[in-house]
């Protein structure tokens, strides 16, 4: 049976993150971490936009705002010394009508007191130069964002944590079936732990059940499904374009992000997903749906945004309507410029009373820590994250 310091429950960019940083800092414990996939990074971190947060749109104060602005500044630093490739080009978010004039300002004023400099609120001519294809009324120009291949993150990340201690592994192809006491039994045996930290994603409310929390939450996985533009359109998007973020629901709208190898993509849509790591349209889990529609958080969700998650549903299934929705930033684009892609599952986390859990989550349980919610921007914050959790882990554990 082998035996480690740490077991890290999860091979996502934050559970890599986490045991990066305490390798980096504690090269004399050995630690594991154990994914269930046969790759580290296969769900949420292999398959977001692979976009660097600037930290405008969050509450100032919010963990979110402080690991993102933190957070941002380290992986840049990180990609620059191990050769990762990203790009800070800028973003522009779009104002179409005079409500979200009005959301634009507060965005500027929110992102200044977040830390950003340079925000500029540009007129037609001057967002033009930056993205000639776009049309609305304002812009606001947000220099901090960019792009980077976070997968590519997650393996230097990995290959640093068996360069500081190589007693440590990462187990992949290995699904963790139980735990208690100090022992942890997976699909490729039980091993000995002192401490476990759990980066389950989109299954963190399961494992945080597991572990005799008492949650009055659940996750539920939302599906965002992508276009892309074709080769002969991809001249109509240079950087990164938002349109300006409802503040009544969780999610930015349908961008544009160019991405790291150059694809132009275009969305996400949010639907409710009928399987937690459910890529296909029509993927479906008794459990995953069954949990998901017996619990009254998610039954007020739906209740409160029916038209919301109707809009989503009928875009989904028609590329005319998603066509429609990107018509509001680029109303040059043809049926003929945009391809199907690829889909993600977000990880939503959902109170009781139907409210979407937004900030940051981390809870510590006997000689345990569990990150039950890390939505975006954690990828771009996971440094930072990475840094938290290991305070927490030395003032709880006496390290």
């Amino acid at each position: 049976m082998g035996s480690f310091d740490f077991s890290i429950v999860g091979g996502g960019i934050i559970g890599v993150a986490i045991a990066y940083q305490i390798q980096k800092k504690y090269p004399n414990k050995n630690l594991a971490i154990f994914e269930k996939e046969k790759n580290l990074a296969m769900h949420q971190t292999g398959r977001n936009s692979g976009v660097i947060h600037s930290g405008l749109y969050y509450k100032p104060g919010s963990l979110k705002a402080q690991n993102c602005f933190i957070g941002r500044e380290k992986l840049i630093e990180f990609a620059k010394k191990y050769n990762i490739y990203h790009d800070v080009c800028g973003k522009i978010v779009v104002a179409t009508n005079n409500d979200e004039l009005s959301r634009l300002s507060f965005l500027k004023k929110n992102g200044e007191i977040n830390g950003l400099t340079g925000l500029e609120i540009l007129n037609p001519n001057q967002f033009k130069e930056i993205e000639p294809f776009v049309e609305g009324l304002k812009a606001l120009k947000v220099p901090q964002s960019g792009i980077i291949n976070y997968s590519e993150v997650v393996r230097v990340l990995s290959e640093k944590i068996t360069f500081y201690n190589n007693s440590s592994c990462i187990l992949t192809s290995c699904k963790v079936l139980d735990y208690h006491d100090n022992i942890i039994s997976t699909t490729k045996g039980n091993f000995k732990t002192k401490h476990i930290i759990f980066c389950g994603g989109l299954f963190a409310d399961r494992l945080a059940v597991k572990d005799n929390i008492d949650l009055n939450m659940q996750t539920v996985g939302f599906r965002g499904d992508y276009y892309k533009l074709k080769d002969n359109a991809k001249h109509k998007v240079n950087h990164l374009i938002y349109p300006v973020p409802n503040p009544d629901f969780p999610f930015l709208g349908v961008h544009f992000t160019r991405m790291y190898n150059n694809d132009i993509e275009c969305g996400p849509n949010a639907v409710f997903s009928f399987k937690r790591e459910g890529y296909k349209k029509l993927d479906f889990s008794f459990k995953d749906t069954f949990e998901a529609l017996t619990f009254q958080g998610t039954y007020k969700l739906f209740i409160n945004n029916w038209k919301f998650a109707m809009d989503e549903y009928k875009r989904a299934f028609s590329k005319s309507l998603f066509l429609k929705q990107l018509h509001k930033l680029m109303p040059s684009l043809k049926n003929n410029d945009i391809v199907s892609y690829r889909s993600g599952v977000r990880a939503i986390l959902l109170s009781n009373d139907g409210n979407v859990v937004d900030d940051f989550k981390i809870v510590n349980m006997k000689n345990n820590i569990h990150v039950l919610n890390a939505p975006s921007p954690a990828a771009t914050a996971c440094l930072a994250i990475g840094e938290k959790v290991l305070y927490e882990i030395e003032k709880k554990f006496n390290l």
